[in-house]
């Protein structure tokens, strides 16, 4: 009943959404279904969301009001998934009538009988309910977002509970895939001529394999054994996971690129502990050491929360001694906002929005003047990039190096989707520029 169906996905939120919709299209797209260009040529849309933060659920609810008159005019299905779906649910029936489907995270493998039932009538419109083990979704090529660099998921949830953090009550417990499935993608990855895996979870140093109990430095180790791989990247870490073994495994193994996205998100250990981060300043920054040591070029980025509950100008000016003291390539930086059912929500949102927005801008101030410096460095050396495709600046290819950090090149022949050298002849605080060395 879903042959021929023209389907549209907008996706908000980070990587593991975008795998989540690269899973749910390979879904439809075994069923018949085919990819339309735009909502309006669609016969349904589906919203994969994203609840980490309340922009990212206003940013939706936005969009889900502009649907309504093309639900009315052309009877489109609409499907939110995701997890605003999971953690909202009746709330989102109730503020939005006209959506068909409402799908967490857990029931994505629900989703093509939950469609069909739909047409016939008899179909609940909420699927939310939870899974302990872990469920084995297709993917497939044709679904990939890029054809070069591949998304892989190795495991789901998290059992920290950071207390501003609402994952837990969206994805719920963490779930480990099994080594050798994980494998088996690698390996056909490799045969398609992908050059790039990016092993994804909320905590994947975490990993453990629930068929031999394995860990993530000896899933780096198989996978690096893989032929046909050039670079292996793998997020989100969590600090206090974070091992000297892991360290190790990215010295020892040369296709690991030396590049670690490590959320610090406080530089006060008063704020670390109210956050329940379960480490301290001291504690990050000797990880820190720790990787620099055995990794001197290593390309670190990072979160950061501003204006959490009670937090003072001196927790946020020791916030910004770490980000001087550690020099990140880049950082992803918010303002603090509760997450419903967090610890943090019953604390009192005591820092005021305008010192909340002056804390953020004097933050990405000084990170951009990081940034700008870091990459005037870069200027007049030769790295490897790999090209991701055509850049939106002009006639010139885009791709990242192995600190993924993005690269508008210029080059006489076609080379996207290949691994070439580049020189770098110019930068800016969010981009390099160089010529491809053929």
């Amino acid at each position: 009943m879903l042959k021929g169906k023209r389907f549209y996905l907008h996706t908000f939120g980070c990587q593991m959404n975008v795998n989540d919709s690269e899973h749910v299209a390979s879904l439809l797209l075994k069923e018949g279904a085919v990819p339309a260009v735009s909502p309006d040529k669609s016969d349904l849309i589906i919203i994969n969301t994203c609840a980490v933060r309340e922009k990212s659920v206003k940013k939706l609810f936005s969009y889900l009001g502009r649907l309504k008159q093309q639900k009315e005019r052309q009877g489109t299905l609409i499907v939110c998934l995701g997890c605003v779906a999971q953690l909202y649910r009746e709330k989102l029936l109730k503020k939005f009538p006209y959506l068909d489907l409402v799908v967490g995270p857990p029931q994505y493998q629900s989703l093509p009988a939950a469609l069909k039932a739909l047409e016939l009538e008899q179909q609940k419109k909420i699927l939310t309910g939870w899974e302990r083990r872990w469920v084995e979704l297709p993917i497939k090529d044709e679904a990939r977002e890029s054809q070069v660099s591949a998304y892989v998921t190795i495991m789901e949830g998290c059992n920290n509970f950071c207390s501003y953090c609402v994952v837990p009550f969206t994805r719920g417990r963490e779930r480990y895939r099994p080594m050798s499935s994980i494998l088996t993608e690698v390996k056909d990855l490799a045969t398609a001529g992908y050059l790039e895996i990016q092993l994804l979870g909320q905590n994947v140093n975490s990993y453990q394999d629930p068929e031999t109990g394995h860990r993530l430095p000896e899933l780096l180790k198989r996978i690096s054994e893989v032929e046909g791989l050039e670079w292996i990247r793998f997020l989100t870490s969590h600090p206090k996971d974070f091992t000297l073994e892991l360290a190790e495994a990215m010295a020892t193994y040369p296709k690991i690129c030396h590049q670690l996205h490590l959320p610090l998100q406080s530089g006060s250990n008063r704020i670390l502990k109210k956050m329940n981060r379960g480490y301290t300043r001291e504690e990050y920054l000797d990880k820190i050491n720790l990787l620099k040591s055995r990794l001197p070029d290593i390309s670190l980025s990072t979160d950061l929360i501003v204006g959490f509950p009670t937090e003072t100008e001196d927790d946020f000016q020791q916030t910004l001694e770490l980000v001087e003291k550690i020099q990140f390539t880049n950082i992803f930086s918010f303002r603090y906002s509760p997450r419903p059912l967090t610890a943090a929500a019953k604390m009192k949102d005591d820092v005021p929005e305008e010192v909340k927005i002056d804390r953020l801008i004097r933050l990405q101030s000084r990170q951009k003047e990081i940034q700008t410096a870091l990459h005037r460095k870069l200027v007049g050396k030769t790295v490897r990039v790999l090209c991701l495709g055509r850049s939106k600046r002009g006639n010139l290819f885009c791709g990242r190096n192995e600190g993924y950090q993005v690269v508008n090149f210029s080059s006489n022949t076609d080379v996207a989707g290949k691994m070439i050298q580049v020189k770098i002849t110019g930068s800016g605080p969010y981009s390099l520029q160089g010529e491809a060395v053929i």
